[in-house]
């Protein structure tokens, strides 16, 4: 009997302990489950205009203070007459020297302003406890823009030749070999060749075929980071000197402006330009902006993305403008004169992350030759999503849009996004299950770049 009494309560003490094992691991699972819910409800880096009261209005149970950075400071510095703010919602000009910090709490809409350009940070904390994230707080000059969505072609030329893609051939004596094998990787850039610049593919090609076989050095870039390699051609069947790599030098396409600045700088695609094969993003030495005309349009449907058909004339007469950057956020570089003077449109102001809402919206882009306006939803803004270039989710609402195109398309990248009379973001990609809907970056996200 005190044996089964003695059995009986240890078979308790499992039952209790796994009971308290389930009741944690579903805490902290809910726990998890809560966090990742709020983590994307406030961005990493928030914008303010200088000069103007704007209201911030996450609603979420999020508090703690936020200070100013100084470049020579310890971590927490006075904050200067410029930062106002109240949890509350009430304004407050907090001027008084040797004010270290200010509270700031999120379950409430928080208005603050900031009167000169300059750098902040909050420190805050989920329900006023659990460590949240550290925000960075960027007062920036009120920006004015030109929205464009007129199609552009392109032409990028890589800095070096890039390797695409490693094979093997048969030699001389009918074996198959590939010398590169390992020593070169898809993605690499040669830079050089026994320390001779190589300018493109043709003259990295020629280099190989008078090499005779004598070992080759090879000055590579390789994930932003440059060494050398050795590699030792062998002869083909037609007794070539070959490596065995398949390279590129550049890429073309058609894309839209995004953006137009009074400077005549311009922003467009709102994503890199990647390397087909590779999906990396290209090493830009120069590029050219061509005019050109939309002849095509192949409509997109479920589960095939349709593209814009455009005219190019890869000449100096249709030159429009210079590439100077290439980037996650878009291309970037200095367009000409007569472009802006021939925009359909007159600046803006731009639309902050926090200023864009779910709701109507309109994009610019050129179906039919011009730059039109069509109407469009914005159904989802990821205040801090990984992926910058999938910031804002539109829906096509328009029905001269969606008879045409069948919503977003290739070659309408960059498309300006506008919400109430303000330049919010670029149409970035297509959403290949649905062709109606397509994603987007923020502007901020574009002149940050």
């Amino acid at each position: 009997m005190d044996r089964f009494i003695e059995m009986t309560e240890r078979q308790e003490r499992i039952y209790r302990f796994f009971l308290y094992v389930i009741l944690a691991v579903a805490t902290i699972a809910l726990g998890i489950t809560v966090y990742l819910t709020y983590w994307d409800k406030i961005p990493s880096t928030i914008k303010i205009r200088a000069g103007v009261e704007q209201e911030l209005d996450f609603k979420v149970p999020v508090s703690g203070k936020i200070y100013r950075i100084k470049e020579e400071a310890a971590p927490v510095a006075s904050l200067p007459d410029a930062m106002e703010n109240d949890e509350a919602g009430h304004t407050v000009d907090d001027t008084s020297d040797g004010v270290e910090s200010i509270p700031i709490d999120f379950a409430h809409t928080v208005r603050v302003k900031a009167n000169a350009i300059d750098t902040y940070q909050m420190d805050l904390k989920l329900f006023g406890i659990l460590p949240y994230k550290n925000v960075d707080v960027e007062v920036i000059q009120d920006k004015m823009l030109i929205p464009s969505g007129i199609p552009i072609g392109i032409y990028v030329k890589t800095s070096g030749v890039l390797v695409v893609g490693i094979g093997e051939f048969e030699n001389v004596e009918g074996n198959k070999v590939s010398p590169a094998k390992y020593a070169l990787q898809k993605g690499d850039y040669i830079l050089k060749v026994n320390g001779e610049d190589m300018e493109n593919k043709k003259h990295f090609i020629r280099t190989v075929e008078a090499s005779e076989g004598e070992p080759m050095v090879l000055t590579i870039k390789r994930s932003n980071e440059t060494t050398e390699v050795m590699v030792t051609p062998d002869a083909n069947q037609n007794k070539e000197w070959k490596m065995g790599i398949w390279i590129r030098d550049n890429a073309q396409g058609i894309g839209t402006m995004t953006y137009e600045d009074t400077d005549n700088s311009f922003g467009a695609l709102g994503h890199g330009i990647n390397d087909v094969d590779t999906s990396l993003l290209m090493n830009l030495e120069e590029g050219t902006l061509y005019r050109t005309e939309i002849v095509g349009i192949t409509r997109g449907s479920n589960g095939n993305p349709g593209e814009l058909t455009g005219f190019i004339e890869y000449d100096s007469d249709n030159v429009i403008g210079e590439i100077t950057e290439n980037t996650e956020e878009g291309i970037f570089g200095v367009c000409d004169a007569e472009v802006e003077e021939a925009s359909a449109f007159e600046p803006i102001p731009i639309a902050l992350k926090q200023e864009i809402e779910l709701g109507p919206a309109q994009i610019i882009c050129s179906v039919t030759g011009t730059p039109e306006f069509y109407d469009v939803e914005i159904v989802e803004v990821n205040l801090d999503r990984s992926n910058i270039n999938r910031g804002i989710v539109v829906q096509v609402v328009d029905e001269k849009l969606l008879t045409l195109t069948g919503g977003i398309i290739q070659g309408m990248s960059g498309s300006p996004i506008i919400q109430n009379g303000k330049l919010a973001g670029a149409v970035t990609h297509v959403l290949v299950q649905d062709s109606a809907r397509g994603y987007g970056i923020f502007i901020e996200e574009m002149l940050g770049h």
